[in-house]
């Protein structure tokens, strides 16, 4: 087994270090949504310049997502060896350089490179700030310091849509990510200034690994999987990449403005996340919130996509609701914990936060294939133009996902909240 190795320094660290160092891996958490929603601001500028339609589009920004999910398993077992000082700092370092290739890509090859690089770098962020906060802080800490950071992350996701925007208008899409480049370096001086190990593992990983199979042959772990995949759909299919274009050619919102509404689903989500989780804790039951949450976010986004001629005001509160109670998500990995032993808790969480994230690998591409069959043939600019009737049909993906999650749910079961 991986041994323990502790560091007598760590005790004389002064106090506001650990600190420091949790602040800086929640704002590369922060970052890391700013770039992962990026793409969504800048569909017509990509479609122009890489002359690709939707479909291509969506696995063009999906290329973050396929790097992200996938890392996820992976940087759980590496952050428990290493620690997260020198793999955060140079995760960050990676994330520069994705960027620094996105903004100076000549092909379309280059581009998804870059944004797999970028992915598979950012997964480092999140992981890394729980890390923090389990070995710096007190365990009744925990979760508090955990839902904060996800707080960091969905003030990231807002930032990198209206804001993210006014940058590139006033310069080009181009030069923003180079901008975002200097961001990761200097995330990366910050890392390695703060962030400290208070200890670290020793030999090798390999047995890490032989839980998964256990994981994931449970039958348990894949259904509420199929749920936390309902609960990403809207957030990472629709805010994160198509939802601005729909709100331009349905409601004939600017760019911009409709950054600003897509980003109002991020705001609920940083708000329903914590709330959904402690009226979870509070009545001692993970299922009966889990549930009630898919329903009704499952029935906003329906409300949200066909219901036509809504107000500003209506779209805006759907927006609102559909990420509130898709932060009923945070009860996903409370339930799949409860379904394992603690010596498995860890490999359980990390395979549904990969499947989670792969909502994006998985519905960007997908809305952006099912776009380009419903097109109508207009362009405007040297880049496609939809209808409100293809994104209408593409959308029942994401509604069909939702569904699929209600059922799944259905056949879960309320397990004892502790099992050794």
């Amino acid at each position: 087994m991986t041994s323990v190795q502790h560091h007598p320094a760590a005790e004389s660290t002064p106090s506001l270090l650990p600190v420091l160092g949790w602040l800086t891996c929640a704002m590369f958490f922060f970052y890391a949504w700013i770039l992962r929603v990026a793409p969504s601001v800048m569909v017509e500028e990509l479609m122009r310049d890489f002359a690709v339609g939707a479909g291509v589009l969506g696995h063009l920004s999906a290329a973050y997502f396929y790097g992200y999910a996938g890392m996820q398993i992976p940087v759980g077992l590496m952050i428990d060896r290493f620690g997260p000082r020198r793999l955060t700092t140079i995760a960050a370092a990676i994330c520069a350089v994705g960027c620094v290739l996105f903004a100076y890509a000549a092909s379309l090859t280059i581009a998804t490179a870059g944004r797999f690089l970028i992915g598979a770098s950012a997964a480092f962020s999140l992981v890394s700030a729980m890390a923090v906060a389990g070995q710096w802080f007190k365990p009744d800490r925990f979760a508090l310091l955990s839902g904060l950071a996800m707080a960091f992350g969905m003030a990231g996701g807002i930032s990198g849509q209206a804001p993210l925007r006014l940058v590139i208008e006033s310069s080009d899409w181009r030069t923003a990510n180079l901008l975002l480049a200097a961001g990761g370096i200097a995330l990366c001086i910050a890392c390695w200034l703060t962030v400290r190990d208070r200890w670290r593992g020793s030999g090798g990983i390999s047995h890490a690994f032989s839980g998964l199979a256990t994981v994931i042959k449970h039958r348990q772990t894949l259904l509420i999987a199929v749920a936390g995949l309902g609960t990403s759909a809207p957030l990472l299919g629709f805010a994160a990449l198509w939802g601005v274009p729909f709100l331009e050619a349905v409601y004939g919102y600017s760019r911009a403005s409709a950054a600003a509404t897509t980003s109002i689903l991020f705001i609920g989500w940083a708000f329903g996340a914590p709330l959904i989780g402690w009226i979870s804790d509070r009545i001692g039951k993970r299922h009966p919130p889990l549930i009630a949450s898919l329903v009704l976010q499952t029935a906003g986004f329906s409300a949200l996509v066909y219901i036509p001629d809504l107000s500003t005001t209506a779209l805006t509160t759907l927006c609102f609701f559909i990420g509130f109670f898709g932060g009923g998500q945070i009860t996903c990995f409370a339930l799949v914990k409860d379904n394992h032993p603690t010596t498995l808790s860890g490999t359980a969480i990390g395979f549904l936060n990969g499947t989670v994230t792969g909502a994006g690998a998985l519905f960007q591409p997908l809305v952006g294939m099912l776009l380009d069959l419903a097109w109508s043939g207009q362009v405007a600019n040297g880049a496609r133009i939809y209808d409100a009737a293809a994104f209408r049909t593409a959308f029942l993906s994401i509604v069909a996902c939702g569904v699929i999650g209600i059922i799944s749910l259905l056949a879960v079961r309320e397990p004892a909240r502790v099992q050794s």
